[in-house]
């Protein structure tokens, strides 16, 4: 099992982002922007290879993601509608995130088996979302999936503040 670690204010930005292990090493870097379809995020190693991306399929209702390892399609993020509880799937991998999205605080699941865990840390340098992931393989589609998962409540948030206007003649 190994723990990565990125910046809270750097995740869903359309930044460079830096992920760094638990040593405080550099050991990816997430670049690529979001808003419309056929955006991406690419995940790097610090020595240049793509090892996983994330690209925006569909934006309206429903948005979907295909997540790449390498140049290989490996699976699709979709968010499933649930009024109690967040809940996604990813298919072809079978995966199942679940928990708290709002407050970083969940997990993804294949059947019974924890693929990985998110939660906060604060740490001498600044606010941090925390990546237990317990196979190293499936870190890099993690992130990707951390990343998006950002980007929907970042976006959600900005929905929220937003009043609608409603009047003869709208539609």
């Amino acid at each position: 099992m190994s723990e990565f670690f990125i910046q809270e204010q750097q995740l869903s930005k359309v930044t460079r982002t830096i992920v760094k292990d638990e040593d405080g090493k550099s050991i990816f870097l997430l670049v690529g922007r979001w808003g419309t379809r056929g955006d991406a995020l690419s995940l790097y190693t610090m020595s240049g290879e793509l090892v996983a991306s994330i690209r925006q399929t569909s934006f309206a209702f429903g948005s979907r993601f295909d997540l790449y390892k390498g140049f290989e399609k490996v699976g699709v993020l979709r968010k499933i509608l649930n009024l109690n509880a967040d809940f996604y799937y990813i298919q072809h991998m079978h995966w199942t995130v679940l928990g708290d999205i709002k407050n970083h605080r969940y997990s993804i699941y294949q059947v019974n088996h924890k693929v990985m865990e998110m939660s906060k840390a604060t740490l001498f340098s600044g606010n941090y979302f925390t990546l237990d992931v317990a196979d190293d393989e499936d870190a890099p589609l993690c992130i990707c999936i951390a990343a998006v998962l950002d980007y929907w409540l970042y976006n959600k948030k900005k929905d929220q503040n937003h009043k609608p206007i409603i009047g003869w003649g709208t539609c």
